[in-house]
């Protein structure tokens, strides 16, 4: 505007009157007049001795030296430091990363493709039962909670607590199951049931997997790094230390054994399933027999 001719006086606008209009300081005006061009912004801090490119060939040789496979990049900072070269530890990341000399991981399924449907839902009750152990805090110490749940109903089938979770206290849970849904125990009294159940010492022990094998169970252990496969009495825990163990403290782990066969029953007479249509797992179970009867 200062370069501009007013019409009426034939002179330019001053700097002054320009400044005052548009409400802006001189000083600013003068101020970026005499600043000087400045360079193209660079990485501050001292400058490394090494190229980008001669750096990256540096990193190649420190892993191909190396009589360790999978090593990261703090590993070969450190080694570059041994053999003279200084750097940082987040250049190095940054090219080995856009190199793709990163350390490898494990990603994905290593089977390719999964080892089931996605579907742990079975059609009818006592077809998949599924067992796994939790933990307890109690007056005496901590206890370990053995629970029971059918795949179909949700319902629980036994619960047990004991001061240690062996495989002898497994056995006992799964004994107290059977004899309550086939009214008998003995050789072949549960044939055509699967037990789900993951990796633990207590469910993959020799002592288990015979009684399995006695009562005619097919062992079906969950599959690997898919937790998933488990998720019908992990889904059980988390309500069940939602409702009762976060909530409730125990002197001993007989008081704590009483009062998981009363969440037992409450919980199948009174929990209510949303897959279900919001039926309790007693009144699912109840309606699958009478259609069998009818």
């Amino acid at each position: 505007m200062s370069k501009v001719v007013s019409a009426s006086t034939g002179r330019r606008y001053s700097l002054q009157r320009v400044c005052r209009v548009w409400d802006v300081p001189r000083s600013t005006v003068y101020h970026h007049r005499r600043a000087p061009q400045r360079s193209p912004q660079r990485k501050r801090g001292p400058k490394t001795a090494l190229s980008d490119q001669d750096l990256l060939e540096a990193i190649r040789g420190a892993l191909e030296d190396s009589p360790w496979t999978g090593e990261g990049y703090r590993k070969v900072w450190a080694r570059l430091r041994l053999n003279g070269v200084r750097t940082s530890k987040e250049r190095v990341r940054r090219l080995m990363r856009d190199a793709g000399l990163q350390a490898p991981h494990r990603i994905g399924n290593p089977r390719g493709p999964k080892a089931h449907d996605g579907r742990i839902i079975t059609d009818r009750p006592d077809e998949m039962w599924a067992i796994d152990l939790t933990t307890c805090f109690t007056g005496e110490g901590n206890a370990a909670i053995f629970a029971i749940v059918d795949h179909c109903t949700a319902e629980c089938i036994a619960i047990h607590a004991s001061a240690r979770g062996t495989r002898f206290e497994a056995i006992d849970c799964l004994r107290q199951g059977v004899r309550r849904h086939f009214h008998h125990y003995g050789e072949d009294a549960a044939s055509g049931l699967r037990l789900r159940h993951d990796h633990g010492s207590a469910f993959m022990s020799d002592l288990f997997q015979q009684e399995l094998a006695f009562l005619g169970i097919d062992s079906s252990p969950a599959f690997v790094r898919e937790p998933q496969g488990n998720g019908c009495v992990e889904r059980f825990f988390r309500t069940l230390k939602e409702q009762l163990l976060w909530i409730q403290r125990f002197d001993s782990v007989e008081a704590l054994r009483q009062a998981l066969i009363d969440f037992m029953h409450r919980y199948n007479h009174e929990w209510l399933i949303e897959r279900h249509g919001h039926a309790s797992p007693a009144a699912v179970r109840a309606a699958f027999q009478l259609g069998a009867a009818a």
